[in-house]
């Protein structure tokens, strides 16, 4: 590969939660003999496109940081990084608006269609983010499980939703696509089938897409905006470059929103906190990220997680018995289902995931995301380190 994607880098002391947080907590902490590798937090292991860097550091040669215009090279890196990875078509400079990230555009989308106390569909296992700043907001929160069919891939289910939509008077869905935890990319006939409920309903639906380039070998994204033209009209989209390309810190993201009088809605409630300010430094990182050299980067990163993710399934069926898993199809996420192990044993989830911890496997308690007998696992990072990781759940944790 033309990219690094074998280094393991030592994190700490480099501002990163994922490595700092071990250090700080104590329940973190690994036996003797072992060292943490972190499988928890939501970014990658990996150093970044070099695109972004020489991007970053071109504008740090200019050593004044005032007052900006957003440039219209910015616009035009979304315009065309979403024609060629989406095949977007008519997005235009004026449906593009920034966000300083995607849970803050949900909630800012949120206020603009809903009251504090409407009650908010949402698929369930649900990512914590969603679920937290929806009830801190004052909004119900619903959620809809997605039933496993016979070959165990989760679907939506669109009895439950109608049903729920109906009982508790919802205005708006927040969806997830690809689906945080589970990993599932939508298929076409799934999104056309969510849409017309919408429709139906007159929901407006707000699409968290944060997780559309990091698709697996064998899947496509489909942006939820190009399902039908009503799609498009009630639809907010949500984006970013930081899952992609590993800037969460960095902070910027974007909305596409086609129907004005949404668009306008959604930018005034998000004025409101007069915050919502984008960074130059993340406006350079975006425009290195949406480059040719960047796309070429992804392109080798799907690769290397595909590998990391069937390596670990596989290891699963083979090696854990009463652990399960949805093979992700998208996303760099595992969302492991312990039930069967635990009752089998009569061990509970909470000691497989301290189990986890003392032999340096530093994975996610999935009870926060709706998920009551499951363990989420982060596997973009070196294969060396998940390989490590798989031997020591097989070794210590699930014996």
């Amino acid at each position: 590969m033309k990219y690094d994607f074998t280094t393991i880098w030592d994190r700490s002391g480099k501002d990163a939660m994922a490595v700092d947080a071990i250090e700080k907590f104590p329940i973190f902490q690994p036996d003797e003999g072992f060292d943490s590798i972190p499988m928890w937090v939501a970014d990658m292991n990996f150093a970044t496109a070099p695109s972004i860097v020489e991007a970053m550091q071109k504008r740090l040669e200019h050593p004044l940081f005032g007052y900006f215009i957003t440039s219209d090279e910015y616009f035009d890196a979304i315009i065309n990084w979403q024609e060629n990875r989406n095949g977007v078509q008519e997005l235009e400079k004026e449906h593009i608006g920034y966000e300083n990230g995607v849970l803050g555009g949900v909630m800012s989308a949120l206020g603009a269609v809903c009251c504090q106390g409407d009650a908010v569909l949402v698929h369930s296992p649900t990512y914590i983010g969603f679920s937290g700043s929806i009830k801190n907001a004052g909004y119900k929160l619903v959620t809809s499980p997605l039933k496993p069919d016979r070959l165990g891939i989760p679907r939506m289910d669109f009895y439950d939703m109608e049903t729920k939509i109906k009982r508790n008077d919802i205005r708006a869905v927040v969806f997830c696509s690809p689906h945080n935890p589970t990993g599932r990319v939508w298929e076409r006939e799934e999104l056309e089938q969510f849409m017309d409920m919408c429709r139906r309903y007159e929901l407006t639906v707000i699409s968290d897409e944060i997780w559309s380039d990091i698709i697996l070998k064998g899947h496509k994204h489909i942006p939820l905006q190009s399902i039908s033209e009503d799609a498009r009209m009630r639809t907010v989209g949500l984006y970013a470059p930081s899952k992609t390309f590993n800037l969460a810190g960095l902070v910027g993201s974007y909305h596409i929103i086609y129907n004005e009088f949404l668009r306008r809605k959604v930018k005034k409630q998000a004025s409101l906190a007069h915050y919502n300010s984008m960074n130059v430094l993340s406006m350079h990182a975006l425009i290195g990220a949406y480059s040719d050299e960047g796309a070429e980067w992804v392109d080798e990163l799907r690769q290397v997680i595909t590998e990391n993710v069937k390596y670990a399934c596989k290891f699963i069926r083979k090696e854990l018995p009463g652990v399960s898993v949805h093979q992700p199809e998208g996303t760099y996420m595992l969302f492991l289902d312990c039930e069967e192990y635990c009752n089998s044993h009569h061990r509970e989830l909470e000691d497989v995931k301290i189990a986890g911890y003392k032999c340096g496997v530093v994975w996610q308690d999935g009870r926060q995301f709706y998920g009551p007998n499951h363990l989420r696992m982060n596997l973009a990072l070196p294969k060396e380190r998940v390989i490590d990781a798989f031997n020591r759940l097989r070794d210590y944790v699930f014996i």
